[in-house]
């Protein structure tokens, strides 16, 4: 099983997109103990989205998707409070 997840910054609400075959909430805590160096500056991060995935090549299309133009709008639209 693999995730596709969206992660929003509550520092300055930046949006953060990736994709994982561990659990999101464990993926969400690794970020926010500064597992890379652009989360470890934007953090903290609530999980804001997440998608199931059977496999690595839908859930790495799914990612790309939602980084592009149209994923981004999709995103805005969803997420909309």
């Amino acid at each position: 099983m693999f995730i596709v997840y969206v992660l929003k910054s509550r520092r300055g609400g930046k949006r953060y997109t990736g994709f994982t075959n561990k659990d999101a909430l464990q993926r969400l805590q690794e970020h926010n103990s500064g597992s890379n160096k652009w989360t470890r500056i934007n953090k903290p991060f609530d999980l804001v989205h997440q998608e199931n995935y059977d496999n690595k090549t839908d859930a790495i299309k799914r990612e790309k998707f939602l980084k592009s133009g149209q994923g981004r709008k999709f995103l805005d639209e969803i997420l909309r409070p």
